[in-house]
């Protein structure tokens, strides 16, 4: 529950888990053969959508995967990082806050500043390459199976339909970076929230049914 409610799919509760994700708990040993991967992102996605409103004032959903990539991308934002010595990549920012102390004492402020100066080759487009990353890291059945995480599909998770648009940042990847395709209109799935009918099956759900089959 802490994991679900914290880490993977928090809310802007910050004391709950919905109930929704119980079910998927029934047989426990049956829980790695769900896409938890893809799930997360669907939240990213409709948390990063919801916060770009003018009037929003708070974000939710799996925060620590935002700023893993923000951090891996825009390094002059993040703490002195350790040697990444073990997968996810992450991990060489676990307990930074023992030796970065002018990092815990940034504010706001200090951060806007940094994005308003941002300045050209700051941002690392292509943050996989082997300068930047010991190809012993990152496991080998993750470049075995890129076809499945390179796909350019929906992602789907209860309420959640976002479009995982892998065709507009494969250079990133090491792919050959095509024209991307236009993007799909999501319609009235992208629009969706959990009120209405309790227990729906959102695979057969008139706005997920197209989405879930493609």
């Amino acid at each position: 529950m802490l994991l679900i409610g914290t880490i993977l799919f928090g809310d802007k509760s910050g004391a709950g888990v919905h109930w929704k994700f119980l079910p998927l708990l029934r047989e426990f040993c049956s829980i790695i053969q769900y896409s938890w991967g893809s799930a997360c992102l669907a939240h990213l996605y409709r948390a990063l959508c919801r916060a770009s409103r003018v009037d929003c004032k708070e974000i939710d959903g799996p925060l620590t995967l935002l700023l893993g990539w923000a951090w891996i991308r825009l390094p002059y934002l993040s703490p002195v990082p350790r040697e990444p010595r073990s997968f996810p990549l992450a991990n060489r920012w676990r307990n930074w806050e023992r030796g970065d102390r002018r990092y815990r004492y940034m504010k706001l402020a200090d951060f806007r500043k940094a994005f308003d100066e941002l300045q050209e080759g700051q941002f690392v487009w292509v943050a996989y390459t082997v300068d930047r990353v010991d190809p012993n890291i990152i496991p080998a059945e993750i470049y075995m199976h890129s076809v499945v995480w390179s796909a350019t599909v929906p992602l789907v998770s209860f309420e959640c339909v976002e479009w995982h648009a892998t065709d507009r940042i494969r250079r990133q990847f090491g792919f050959v970076q095509g024209v991307p395709h236009e993007e799909w209109n999501l319609d009235k799935a992208h629009g969706e929230v959990l009120i209405g009918p309790k227990n729906l099956n959102w695979a057969t759900a008139p706005t997920h049914y197209s989405w879930v089959m493609h």
